[in-house]
């Protein structure tokens, strides 16, 4: 099954483009040190909002620091909170969806409402107000952003778990006498982990997205830490005579986004039976 699906995808344009922009921000985070070429907390205020040059590729912000090495470094901090927070909220919400729809009755009737309150929240606004418990911090960002993400995670596994519970092999473990959780982790979450990890690729785009606005609002990772959304908040200010300030974190957001997104439809194009033709 994993090969064939490795050749379908290497035939899928869309997966290889989605891949190769992933990929290629991965590398720009983990090789940060290497590729920036200066210290991005480095402050310089006679080069103030100095425009793209020599010297300075991208420019340099109100503080003089360089905005190129910044945007290299806000990679690391974007990516790690986008990737953490969806492998919280898949697991979590996975785990939990499954559990409560093969036990049923009323703890899969208040998981439904659990899940519909929540979902009624804007997402930005029920980040924002987590972290006005948790505080502030990659770590807050990351829970904030990861329990905001579980109820859709709970509603994605409760679907194909509704066709699975009635399944042949799920009623012969029961009465093997195995457990609900060794049937929830032995027998359903295997044959529901295909689509649970596509739409774990498709919303870290999200993740990531959701990050940059909480740091443009002044809720995320606060600076000087260098993060894409507090770039931008902090180029918004120069906008009108100094718009290359905002441009390259903009860019960063735009390329991870789409890769995100590419990779994401390619795999389901790839998975899918429907779409495989």
């Amino acid at each position: 099954m994993v090969p064939k699906a490795l050749r379908r995808a290497r035939k899928n344009p869309t997966t290889l483009l989605g891949l190769a922009l992933t990929l290629i921000m991965v590398a720009v985070a983990i090789f940060a040190p290497l590729i920036a070429p200066r210290d991005p907390l480095r402050q310089a205020v006679v080069d103030r909002l100095q425009p793209p040059s020599n010297e300075y590729l991208m420019g340099t912000d109100r503080l003089g620091r360089d905005i190129l090495s910044r945007t290299i470094y806000g990679a690391r901090v974007s990516l790690v909170i986008g990737v953490a927070s969806v492998l919280f909220g898949a697991v979590l919400g996975t785990v939990l969806g499954v559990y409560a729809t093969l036990r049923r009755g009323p703890l899969e009737s208040t998981l439904l409402i659990a899940i519909d309150l929540t979902m009624s929240i804007p997402t930005i606004l029920l980040c924002m107000m987590l972290l006005l418990v948790l505080g502030q911090g990659s770590w807050a960002v990351i829970l904030a952003i990861g329990v905001a993400l579980t109820p859709r995670f709970a509603r994605l596994s409760r679907g194909p778990t509704l066709a699975l519970r009635e399944g042949e092999f799920v009623e012969a473990a029961h009465g093997l006498g195995a457990g609900l959780w060794r049937v929830t982790m032995r027998h359903v979450l295997p044959n529901i982990i295909g689509p649970v990890s596509v739409m774990a690729v498709l919303w870290t785009a999200t993740a990531i997205r959701i990050e940059a606005s909480l740091s443009f609002l002044g809720f995320g990772v606060q600076p000087p830490t260098p993060t894409w959304g507090n770039m931008i908040e902090e180029g918004f200010r120069s906008l009108s005579f100094a718009p290359y300030v905002a441009v390259l974190p903009g860019i960063a957001i735009l390329t991870v986004v789409m890769g995100l997104n590419l990779l994401g439809d390619g795999l389901r194009d790839v998975f899918d039976p429907r779409y495989r033709e």
